[in-house]
């Protein structure tokens, strides 16, 4: 049986091809897919700045219908909804045996390392698979930047009340926003260029944007969370945080980006600071808290794409351009 698929051949050349379909083993499920997003991460891959494997099928955002399983698979049967989380731990690691599997030492990714989801169907372990039941494949596709945010947001100890600065309002900037709203902050307040993109931060929450950190209030947030992985912005997180209070960087900087931090100003201060990588096991909340429409992410879809317009989507992306938000590809769009 053989697929459509986006291949990366390497940096800087991708093409759909035609390939055969994984062989389903045991204990995985074969998944038409229905929406995939593109990712910061399928960005660097392409770019060659960041893990993969060439020749990659790129994609770790995913949701379609179960196809077929093996015959050990006791969680599925065709027709499923599903979404996937696409890391895969080995489970049996030092790391994975303390319950870190986000840094498995045998570590595969789904996308990065394996086939994924910018292709007709892909084939995935049982146990990297979530039910997504009745949700539009376009929510289903968020599960996996979901599940990161959500730890993200659990490591950065935010309690009732707290004031939280978040940097950036691109899809990531936003779900933080959604999900640190869930966790009792009393403000948000959210920093973008993009006007387009701080209107719709306020219509989700935030109560006051800037088009700038200038106009911030130094010292005044118990938790600044830098969305963007930009070098200046993740700079400016430590003037902005109180004494005592925690930054959370969870943005995706450039590999080889280095940062200048004042070290007695953080020693001073107390601060407590964090990074955020990938997630542990928080599929299953993304997928609930999508489910309950306690999230909802039908306005952060700006662009459907076919899968031979890829490239096109990165260029968006890239360079911010008509009002780019998140770019899915439709692998059966023609």
């Amino acid at each position: 049986m053989d697929m459509k698929a986006l291949i990366i051949e390497k940096p800087g050349i991708a093409k759909v091809q035609t390939v055969p379909v994984a062989p389903v083993g045991p204990r995985d499920v074969r998944i038409k897919i229905k929406a995939s997003g593109i990712c910061g991460t399928d960005i660097h891959i392409f770019r060659g700045e960041y893990l993969g494997t060439y020749p990659v099928i790129p994609g770790h955002e995913f949701s379609g219908v179960v196809e077929e399983t093996g015959g050990a698979v006791t969680r599925f049967k065709a027709g499923d909804h599903v979404a996937i989380e696409p890391n895969i731990s080995c489970d049996n690691c030092h790391a994975c045996l303390n319950n870190r599997q986000n840094f498995c030492e045998n570590w595969n990714g789904v996308g990065v390392t394996l086939p994924g989801g910018f292709a007709e169907y892909a084939v995935v372990p049982e146990k990297a698979v979530f039910n997504t039941g009745k949700l539009p494949f376009l929510s289903g596709a968020f599960v996996e930047p979901l599940s990161c945010v959500l730890h993200g947001v659990e490591r950065a100890r935010i309690k009732l009340a707290d004031r939280v600065l978040i940097l950036g309002a691109g899809p990531i900037g936003i779900l933080l926003s959604k999900a640190v709203q869930l966790q009792g902050a009393s403000e948000i307040i959210q920093v973008d260029k993009n006007k387009a993109r701080l209107e719709l931060a306020k219509r989700s929450g935030a109560a006051q944007t800037f088009d700038s950190p200038d106009a911030l209030e130094k010292d005044g947030y118990d938790v600044v969370i830098d969305a963007s992985g930009s070098k200046f912005l993740m700079e400016q997180t430590i003037p902005y945080v109180r004494k005592g209070g925690t930054v959370l960087l969870f943005g995706v900087p450039q590999r080889d980006a280095k940062l200048e931090l004042p070290a007695f100003t953080i020693f001073e201060k107390g601060l407590f600071l964090l990074s955020s990588y990938t997630s542990v096991r928080n599929s299953i909340q993304a997928v609930r808290l999508l489910e309950s429409g306690k999230i909802d992410v039908s306005s952060l879809v700006s662009h459907q794409l076919p899968m031979g317009e890829f490239t096109r989507g990165i260029e968006l992306l890239e360079k911010g351009l008509e009002g780019v938000l998140k770019v899915v590809i439709l692998p059966e769009k023609n």
